[in-house]
């Protein structure tokens, strides 16, 4: 059964007026355990583009690319390691603490360098 036009358009406005988990993810090559650590404000919206990006040979980090295609998807793991913990403060900045937390992580998993695919 479809929702009437008005409940429909009721459903689209609140998916548009939500707010997206921010965070941070990972890409790990489970055979080299390379990793490449990035940041969205749509963090699952990231991750699916990532994904999508990969499949289609267009990601923008080439060593990231390479290894895909040389192993395939099945060597490669998607996850969310942390999210943007929301505050009810009108003077919180989303994006500020998704930097400090991309920073973090990205230290704490040696996302650059030869364990990583990120640069810095």
């Amino acid at each position: 059964m479809n929702p009437s036009p008005q409940a429909r358009r009721t459903l689209v406005r609140q998916y548009k007026d939500s707010v997206r988990p921010a965070g941070v993810y990972a890409i790990r090559n489970t055979v080299s355990g390379r990793v490449f650590v990035a940041g969205s404000l749509d963090v699952e919206g990231a991750m699916n583009r990532a994904r999508f990006e990969l499949g289609l040979r267009s990601h923008r980090n080439k060593a990231l690319q390479r290894d895909w295609l040389e192993l395939g998807a099945l060597h490669f793991s998607f996850e969310v390691i942390d999210r943007v913990k929301e505050k009810d403060d009108p003077a919180f900045d989303r994006a500020a603490e998704l930097e400090r937390l991309l920073a973090l992580w990205s230290e704490e998993l040696q996302a650059c360098g030869e364990n990583g695919y990120n640069v810095s």
